[in-house]
């Protein structure tokens, strides 16, 4: 019984570490440069020939410019801690407010399953997101040359997007880093989607630990749409950690106007009549 327990802590432990090390990755979102959220920008042209430090180079160029258009954004987010077989075990909906340039607030809207899961994982997982927000919390983790070795492995298609897909070595063994790929779009450097493990072993009860962080584009800005953490711990099994991100509104615009700006027939109109 003593092993379960110290197992099922180890698991809720994991779940947050991982998905820490995953959150450090662009967590505020991405914008296309300029100051307004509707500002239309002509697009970078791909560089096939381009290595992989060109590539993340011009993305944090790109990031550095446009995330200073994001004033504030607001969604309803969905955490669940689940089985492979879609069993709840926990799941908490809150409404995420955020603020430029570093405050992040949480507010409970439904709830169910184990509350000591709820407590030790979900609640601390928000915990931890508002106190990296304000800086109270530092990691070097960022996604540099500093941090990473960088290798083009090829193009690829995500949807409409054509990215660049970018293998990421860490130079060091640090549970605040991660090994693994990241999808970069070709034509305005946003990141679309990143795929890893964390480039160091959490504990001996972790024998796997994998995360993927899907991106979408909502108007000019690109923002968390969906993270999952698969865990797989010794004598208690696989657990998926997931958070869905349903963005209400960026800059004080609802997600609904700015996706009809930024569909095929928008862009087409802003074409035709320039």
């Amino acid at each position: 019984m003593q092993i379960l327990r110290t197992t099922k802590a180890c698991f809720q432990a994991a779940l947050l570490v991982v998905v820490i090390s995953g959150a450090e990755i662009p967590t505020v979102g991405q914008t296309i440069q300029g100051s307004e959220p509707l500002a239309r920008t002509e697009p970078v042209p791909p560089q096939p020939a381009a290595s992989g430090d060109q590539i993340f180079a011009d993305l944090v160029k790109h990031n550095e410019l446009r995330n200073a258009g994001l004033r504030e954004y607001s969604a309803v987010r969905t955490y669940a801690v689940t089985d492979l077989n879609g069993k709840v075990h926990a799941k908490e909906i809150v409404r995420m407010e955020y603020t430029a340039p570093d405050k992040k607030t949480f507010e409970p809207v439904a709830e169910e399953g184990s509350a000591v899961v709820r407590s030790l994982v979900l609640k601390r997982l928000m915990e931890s997101e508002m106190s990296a927000a304000a800086g109270k919390e530092h990691h070097d983790s960022s996604i540099t040359p500093a941090n990473y070795d960088f290798h083009v492995v090829g193009e690829e298609d995500l949807g409409i997007h054509h990215c660049f897909v970018v293998e990421a070595l860490p130079k060091r063994k640090d549970k605040y880093l991660f090994e693994g790929r990241i999808w970069i779009d070709s034509s305005e450097f946003a990141v679309v989607k990143i795929a890893g493990h964390p480039a160091r072993k959490l504990s001996f009860w972790i024998t796997r630990a994998d995360f993927v962080r899907q991106y979408e584009k909502i108007g000019d800005f690109w923002l968390p749409a969906r993270d999952e953490t698969f865990v797989d711990v010794r004598l208690y099994g696989k657990k998926i950690l997931s958070i869905d991100h349903h963005i209400n509104s960026v800059n004080g615009v609802t997600s609904t106007a700015l996706v009809r700006h930024n569909s095929p027939e928008a862009e087409s109109a802003t074409r035709s009549s320039q």
